[in-house]
């Protein structure tokens, strides 16, 4: 179902050069035709396309350590999710704030950066590594997001996730998850090398296990999510989630497959398949691209397959690895689901200047955006 109908007739494209008239081939080699306008699926069908169906709750949860620092009560957190060495996780809090609040799972980014996990967005209780520094002041204004999200009134539960931080594989001879303490520079930057092409090797195996990278960390997050969902100081049914590029994918992922998130943030990570052809699809991460997804959607149709949940979608005009009129007719496409839905006003998209990014005034709408939906006492 990927969007051809706007694409001219013989364009070539950037990235394909002669081999541009594949798409109009394949395009044909289809017993139905794609449709221009959106398509209304049904969560169950995601889940089916996705796989990792069989949900579970965190196998032994145990809280390991605590601290309190800048205004935040922090949790160290971990679980299983059935296979693999634990998840850790962090649990935060605004300081001097009791009973239970809304929850947030705050979901970090791909960005080819997969040694850490949580640490990029959020901070425990030490000082961020040198190189998440520099990757916040690139991509979330230099903030650590989900501490500020803790300090607005919510409890935040930042987790790694399949690849990353605890849950990444051992490329280098060490045992799973490896030492972060004893990383440096070199060692960390080389595993982000090496993690680069060996998430081509684990979408191989996905295929050969009839999943797909999407649906396992769909599943590891909604494994996340029954642990925020158990804890008593999250209200009862006020339950979000929050991500930028990678972590809106998540995000996207989790609305979709969840009927326990209320309302989902996507950050950076909205448009349509069609208008990625050109020269968007290499930069991005497999799970963007769940085997048989284009077959009987587009990605804005997933995102909306919940409607009329409530869903706000950023856009950055100058995104670099997503064209302006993707996310324009995405836009345009989730309008229309929710509007076919009955409920216009539960989707708000917002287009912000600047590139791909978090940054401050982005958070600033984005949390607002949350309390809105979620409520706070």
């Amino acid at each position: 179902m990927v969007d051809l109908a706007l694409q001219p007739q013989g364009l070539e494209y950037q990235d394909l050069g002669k081999f541009s008239d594949w798409v109009e081939f394949a395009h044909g080699q289809r017993a139905a035709s794609p449709r221009s306008g959106p398509v209304k699926l049904a969560p169950s069908r995601v889940r089916e396309v996705l796989g990792f169906t069989n949900d579970r709750p965190p196998a032994r949860p145990r809280v390991d350590a605590t601290w309190s620092r800048d205004g935040v009560v922090g949790e160290e957190v971990s679980w299983s999710v059935g296979y693999g060495p634990r998840t850790q996780a962090w649990l935060l809090r605004p300081a001097g704030v009791p009973g239970p609040l809304p929850g947030v799972l705050a979901l970090h980014d791909h960005s080819n950066f997969k040694f850490f996990g949580k640490e990029k967005i959020a901070d425990g209780p030490g000082a961020p590594d040198p190189l998440v520094v520099d990757l916040r002041r690139g991509e979330y204004g230099g903030l650590a997001f989900a501490n500020e999200l803790a300090r607005k009134g919510f409890t935040v539960l930042v987790h790694d996730v399949f690849l990353w931080g605890s849950r990444r594989f051992d490329l280098d001879g060490g045992q799973p998850g490896g030492d972060e303490a004893s990383a440096g520079p070199t060692k960390i930057e080389s595993y982000n090398r090496s993690a680069i092409n060996h998430e081509h090797v684990v979408a191989k195996y996905c295929t050969l296990l009839s999943t797909s990278l999407a649906g396992v960390v769909a599943y590891e997050d909604r494994v996340a999510l029954e642990y925020l969902k158990s804890r008593h100081d999250v209200v009862n049914g006020r339950l979000g989630c929050i991500g930028l590029s990678g972590g809106g994918c998540r995000a996207a992922l989790l609305q979709a497959t969840s009927v326990d998130i209320s309302v989902s943030v996507i950050v950076c990570m909205m448009s349509t398949y069609g208008r990625l052809l050109d020269a968007h699809v290499a930069p991005h991460t497999w799970m963007l691209f769940p085997p048989g997804l284009a077959e009987v959607g587009d990605w804005p149709d997933l995102a909306a397959c919940r409607a009329p949940s409530p869903l706000v979608v950023q856009y950055t005009r100058g995104d670099q690895l997503f064209p302006l009129a993707g996310m324009v007719a995405a836009h345009e496409r989730l309008g229309e689901s929710y509007a076919a839905a009955g409920a216009p006003g539960a989707y708000v998209g917002q287009f912000f200047d600047g590139q791909h990014c978090f940054d401050q005034t982005m958070q600033t709408a984005a949390f607002a955006e949350l309390a809105r939906w979620l409520g706070r006492d």
